[in-house]
């Protein structure tokens, strides 16, 4: 008899998400994905000054605002055929990396390992061997039997004192955890490294953003980050050889204590290449632009359909008409009136909320389709793009990475595969800082100073479009300008794509399909469906409408 589990919140993740599975004979066979807050930015941005959008729409969350920053940025420029100077590509294409860095190193420590990790096995390990064992898998200065003592100490403290913070709710015992005490140990002290390295990576955005969350330094057609190597008071030779030292400490990181501990989960718990596969079909688009009119791009896009890596379109560009014309949102099972299966530009966003109706209306999240079918966006998609295109650098990463690891690159389309994928795209996007700073460099070195170009909004009507590959996966933002001001305006983002409820045809959403046939051993502690959620690095943010249980608004907040 089929028995009903609900999470609601699902946790350490940004927003509220519910997920309700149907659980016969120990495996999922029906899912539901709901997120539980509403997004209305969309409305706030009608009739604002386009140069401002970006402002506005980088408050779409509270974590990832860089991306939501460069999408709407690139949507103006887009809509109105601006240029952006080389320095400023270069300094935008740091922020994108470094951001991403930073958002990799979170997830794998702070949202999901402890998924597969028990910090209560942890205390009983054996510090020396720890010690020896993590030695073994990587040289990093931090692996030392002190380090481990230290931190088992500190756990021990919390546990003598019944303050347990952000440990007090685990799976704790869950027979489906399988490391030994001392790979427990080793990964609870770098949870806990993680947290300082992160930061290094954060404040290099700040650094060159203004501030972190929510940078300040974008404008159309450019940056307002004044560039000039010999003075004080501007970006320097000084700061951005500071930039790099930061980044390279975080590269250190990542290669030398996130993908080993990556490694660690992958081969303790290889059954989970089996689980999580979702919908088959992947989506990415070009990051990292190359030249002032973002005709060139140092990483590729892609369209793959039924699980096959091989594209059935490379995109090179964010022109590209297929990508443009092909997406659609169904509302057929969200929380909105209005006409179903419309473009981006077209988009309505008027709420109309019912409660959960399993057969009806449960979500706020939009089905967004590509080409009528399910995608799923992330790492996952944008390796396969890069995996067939003739980026050599970044496959032989790739490469490097499955080898070690011991898996193909078809393994990526799981629960474990999605967290593999993430930890090589963090040595991509490590690599991507570096080599952005040194384009930077070597421009200013040339004699480019331009940083922006100045931009006035002129009469008439302008549809524009920005794309970015962000952390979660692909990003776009479109605007209809008219008479100077913002007559539409649209977010497709990543949780979008990947949290979808059903859409009028009754196809699952990313999240639900990677669920149905996954194993639940105790329904009462369902730790497998949050290992399979977490792997997408849910990120269900920006609410900004609060309604009571009878669905009447509370406050209204009115933005000057």
């Amino acid at each position: 008899m089929a028995r009903k589990i609900t999470i609601d919140p699902i946790t350490r993740i940004e927003g509220h998400l519910r997920i309700d599975v149907e659980v016969n004979d120990g495996k999922v066979t029906n899912a539901w994905s709901s997120a539980q807050m509403w997004r209305g930015i969309e409305v706030i941005l009608k009739g604002k000054d386009p140069r401002d959008a970006w402002a506005f729409a980088q408050r779409f969350c509270g974590v990832c605002t860089t991306v939501h920053a460069i999408a709407s940025i690139r949507s103006v420029e887009n809509a109105l055929k601006v240029e952006v100077p080389l320095n400023a590509q270069y300094i935008r294409n740091i922020l994108i990396a470094q951001h991403s860095v930073q958002d990799h190193i979170v997830h794998f420590y702070h949202l999901s390992a402890l998924d597969w990790v028990d910090i209560v096995s942890a205390l009983q390990a054996d510090c020396k061997k720890a010690a020896y064992l993590a030695q073994s898998f990587s040289d990093w200065p931090g692996n030392s039997q002190q380090e481990f003592e230290a931190v088992k100490a500190k756990l021990n403290a919390f546990v003598q004192n019944g303050r347990l913070g952000i440990f007090a709710s685990g799976y704790w015992g869950h027979k489906a955890m399988r490391l030994s005490p001392e790979l427990n140990l080793i990964l609870a002290t770098h949870y806990l490294k993680a947290l300082d390295y992160q930061r290094k990576a954060a404040q290099a955005v700040a650094i060159l953003g203004g501030k972190n969350p929510h940078i300040q330094n974008l404008c159309v057609g450019g940056v307002a980050t004044a560039v000039n190597v010999d003075n004080l008071a501007t970006l320097n030779m000084e700061r951005l050889l500071y930039l790099k030292s930061l980044m390279k400490e975080t590269a250190e990181f990542v290669e030398k204590v996130y993908f080993p501990d990556l490694a660690i989960l992958a081969n303790h718990y290889r059954d989970w290449f089996k689980y999580g596969n979702g919908v088959d079909n992947y989506l990415a688009v070009p990051e990292f632009p190359l030249d002032s009119k973002s005709e060139k791009f140092e990483l590729p896009g892609g369209v793959f359909y039924d699980g096959n890596i091989k594209p059935f379109r490379i995109i090179k560009d964010h022109m590209d008409e297929y990508l443009i014309n092909s997406i659609t949102e169904s509302i057929a099972h969200s929380w909105y009136v209005g006409e179903d299966k419309l473009h981006p530009w077209d988009g309505v966003t008027e709420p109309n909320y019912t409660d959960f109706q399993a057969e009806g209306k449960y979500s706020w999240s939009k089905a967004p389709r590509f080409n009528e079918k399910p995608m799923e966006v992330g790492p996952v998609a944008q390796l396969f793009a890069i995996y067939a295109s003739d980026n050599e650098e970044a496959k032989q990463i790739i490469n490097d990475s499955l080898l070690r690891i011991g898996i193909k690159i078809n393994d990526l389309q799981s629960t474990m595969g999605r967290l593999v994928a993430r930890g090589i795209r963090a040595k991509i996007m490590s690599k991507m800082s570096l080599k952005f700073v040194d384009k930077l460099i070597d421009n200013l070195a040339k004699g480019d100073s331009e940083y922006a170009n100045h931009t006035n909004i002129p009469e008439g009507e302008f549809r524009g479009v920005g794309f970015h590959e962000a952390p979660r996966g692909t990003l776009s933002h479109w605007i209809i300008i008219e008479d100077k001001k913002i007559k539409n305006y649209q977010a497709v983002v990543p949780s979008t794509w990947n949290a979808s409820p059903r859409d009028e045809k009754g196809l699952l959403g990313p999240y639900e399909a990677s669920l149905l046939d996954n194993p639940v051993h105790d329904p009462e502690k369902p730790l497998e469906v949050l290992r399979t959620i977490h792997s997408f690095d849910p990120c269900i943010a920006c609410a900004v409408h609060t309604i009571d249980p009878e669905g009447k608004e509370i406050v209204r907040v009115r933005v000057l």
